[in-house]
């Protein structure tokens, strides 16, 4: 029952996109084709489980610790070290999908290196960390987060291709259609409030 909640909890009612209102920069920079929107979001869903895992292990066992029976506390660390640790998570993503998927790579442009700075991934570190979750309960709901966070993204981007054959007025093409259909989808997604 602990894991059904973690995961329905990270997916639909504490989703980072729709209901914190985390990571919205690739939320609405990858979703304007659906190809492209897959291939971020598994690329946050293998981030965001590995950054989990690290940075819970790291919290657990590495920022607090006894010597001589006193207690050595380096939370103050945690912000730091949880971003270097996203950061290389980032890097190693980015040589992989060079090497094995050079198209998507390209078509991901600038988004890809801003999974680093993507508040949402840093925001399931933390939450971690603040809720003292084992590493396996992190790395469970870091993946689910992620899988929240594609969701969210495949949801909007297969929505967006839609609105490309649409016409609305004039005043509402490109972005400010694309900002009213994600208050939307955010409306909709408060509706599991309940869930969890």
């Amino acid at each position: 029952m602990k894991y059904l909640e973690l995961t329905v909890g990270a997916v639909l009612v504490y989703n980072f996109v729709l209901s914190r209102f985390l990571g919205i920069c690739p939320f609405l920079g990858v979703s304007k084709r659906l190809s492209t929107a897959m291939g971020m979001s598994g690329a946050v869903i293998f981030v965001m489980a590995l950054a989990s895992c690290i940075t819970s292990a790291i919290s657990n066992y590495l920022l607090c610790f006894t010597i001589n029976g006193v207690e050595v506390k380096l939370d103050f660390l945690r912000i730091l070290l949880f971003i270097l640790v996203i950061a290389a998570l980032v890097q190693l993503l980015e040589v992989m999908m060079q090497k094995l998927t050079p198209a998507l790579y390209r078509a991901l442009g600038i988004y890809l290196p801003l999974i680093t700075t993507n508040c949402a991934v840093l925001g399931a570190a933390t939450i971690n960390a603040e809720s003292n979750r084992s590493v396996l309960d992190s790395t469970i709901f870091g993946a689910f987060s992620g899988v929240g966070f594609a969701l969210a993204l495949l949801l909007f981007a297969s929505i967006r291709e839609k609105l490309e054959l649409a016409s609305p007025p004039k005043s509402f093409e490109g972005t400010p259609i694309a900002l009213v259909t994600a208050g939307i989808l955010a409306m909709a997604f408060t509706g599991f409030a309940g869930l969890c």
